[in-house]
């Protein structure tokens, strides 16, 4: 499996140290060799995005489409290379989130992974819980909107479309 899956619940401790789940270390064992990713602050919610590497890497490699020079490509740079942390797990599985970062998602206590299927998520529990519902009202409406027109859903996505 190379996609990440579903929702787990670990515990923070007090030096700000999580347990990624099992099966998500197996995932980025797959993709890397190793146990390491690339944390961000999310620019669309206030959770803790987690890259493989490698897919990091490929969204990079996007911005050389961009003029160096522009606004742009400055932006983004700075929102993706200066927010960059890389992180490794360690024996035990678990990585260090930098306080920074614990802020930003608004995490004390417990954390919330969330699969996403490239990539992972790290929430605030409650938090999750609502952007998960938000994210099936959507996706509801949407298959419900498309099905009334006749039109066939495959998978998330219009036949033909």
């Amino acid at each position: 499996m190379t996609s990440f899956l579903g929702q787990h619940q670990n515990r923070l401790d007090a030096k700000g140290r999580v347990s990624v789940p099992s099966a998500y270390r197996a995932v980025l064992k797959e993709l890397t060799g190793s146990s390491g990713m690339i944390l961000l602050p999310s620019l669309t919610h206030a959770c803790i995005e987690a890259w493989p590497t490698p897919r990091f890497n490929e969204l990079l490699n996007s911005f050389n489409a961009l003029d160096a020079l522009s606004a742009e490509y400055e932006n983004l740079a700075t929102a993706y290379f200066g927010c960059a942390c890389p992180v490794e797990a360690d024996k035990d599985g678990r990585i260090l989130l930098p306080d920074w970062l614990l802020k930003h998602a608004a995490l004390t206590d417990a954390v919330t992974f969330m699969g996403i299927g490239a990539t992972f998520q790290i929430w605030e529990p409650a938090a999750a819980a609502s952007r998960a519902a938000a994210a099936r009202a959507k996706a509801r409406e949407r298959q419900e909107a498309l099905v009334s027109v006749g039109t066939p859903v495959i998978i998330g996505k219009a036949a033909g479309a």
